[in-house]
Formats: structure tokens, C-alpha cells, sequence
């Protein structure tokens, strides 16, 4: 009952709620982002949201102007793409807040796999089919696992194809274990737990 309908129910309301109370903190964000560097304030990007549809996520804009262009997939903490608000703003996952606003759009739910972007998806296409059964969130096991992943990333050389052959996999085995056991309090838990970590 609550995958179907409470689930829903919970990110309309807490999103929402969140939103109102974080609106002050948004605003100095937003100023700093704007006083800091040219550019845009979000970053949007195509991700692949349930059932394998393509949806463009929101995020406060972390790098410089078409960094995705000049760079590859995949950023590491070393990446020289990244603004100096930016290392903070994605260290302490500010970055992610605009995401409420997919929450609320129902693009995305509160708890949930990690969207990705189409390039990586159809890497692991078959193993995705279960992954995007449901819809992507902005927490999730993986997410916490992995809240230091830019700076996992620096070891590789070949980052895309570490990501592709060494973190995807361990992510996709993490969003599985969530899907088999989605719960209003496994859902809370997770939202404290990442609350904790950052």
C-alpha cells in the first residue's frame, strides 16, 4: 500500500515542508552562487527516471559553464571543472537541493536509486529493468555508501570505465536491496541517516 500510494503521499509532504523551511538557506545559496562565478544558477541534466524515461534533473550549478562539454561523464574531486562554491556546495551536498523540486513534479520520490544519466544506463541495460521499476530518489544506500565518490574516483585513471565496470555494479546491488524492502520506515530511516552522514 504505501509503494503505491503513500509513497507518493510522504514526498509531496515532506518535500514541500522542506522546501518552505530551507527557503531562507536557499536564498543565501543562490547569492553566493551568483556573486561567485558566471553562469547559470542550475545545472540541468537528462536523467533516466522509472520505466526508463527521460526526465531533466535540477541541481544548483557546480562547475563552470558547459562542463559537461569540455570533460568527461564522471567528476572527481581533483576535477578543475568544479568552482571553488562548487567543492563545497557537492562536499556537503547542498548541490542536490533543486531536487525537491523534481520530487514535487513527481519526476523523482524523497528515497530511492540514484538517477543516471542514458550513456551509463544502457551500459547495464538488463540490470537497470529492475532498478527503474520504481522511481529514482535523492538518498538511497548507495548514495550514503558512495557520498565520497569524487573522491573514490580520483584513484582511476579511466574513470568512466571504473565507474562503468567497478561502482555501477556495487550501486545497482545497493538499489536492489531498497527495492526489496521499500517501507515507510526503512524510507525514514534513510532520509535520518543521510541527514547524519552529512
Amino acid at each position: 500500500m504505501y509503494k503505491v500510494f503513500g509513497k507518493r503521499l510522504f514526498d509531496i509532504l515532506a518535500s514541500s515542508v522542506g522546501f518552505v523551511l530551507l527557503l531562507p538557506f536557499i536564498v543565501v545559496v543562490i547569492i553566493w552562487i551568483k556573486l561567485s562565478s558566471k553562469g547559470p544558477l542550475f545545472y540541468v541534466q537528462k536523467r533516466v527516471g522509472k520505466d526508463f524515461k527521460e526526465f531533466n534533473l535540477y541541481k544548483f550549478r557546480s562547475m563552470v559553464v558547459d562542463a559537461d562539454k569540455v570533460g568527461p561523464s564522471v567528476t572527481s574531486g581533483d576535477d578543475p571543472r568544479i568552482t571553488k562554491v562548487g567543492k563545497f556546495i557537492r562536499r556537503t551536498k547542498i548541490d542536490e537541493l533543486p531536487q525537491l523540486i523534481n520530487v514535487i513534479k513527481g519526476d523523482m520520490s524523497l528515497v530511492g536509486p540514484r538517477p543516471e544519466v542514458m550513456k551509463f544506463v544502457k551500459e547495464k541495460e538488463v540490470e537497470y529493468k529492475k532498478v527503474l521499476s520504481v522511481k529514482p530518489g535523492i538518498t538511497d544506500n548507495a548514495a550514503i555508501e558512495y557520498r565520497d565518490e569524487e573522491i573514490i574516483m580520483e584513484q582511476y585513471k579511466d574513470k568512466e570505465k571504473a565507474y562503468i565496470d567497478i561502482v555501477l555494479p556495487e550501486k545497482i546491488n545497493l538499489y536492489n536491496k531498497y527495492i526489496d524492502d521499500i517501507s515507510f520506515i526503512n524510507d525514514l530511516k534513510l532520509i535520518f541517516k543521510t541527514l547524519k552522514v552529512i
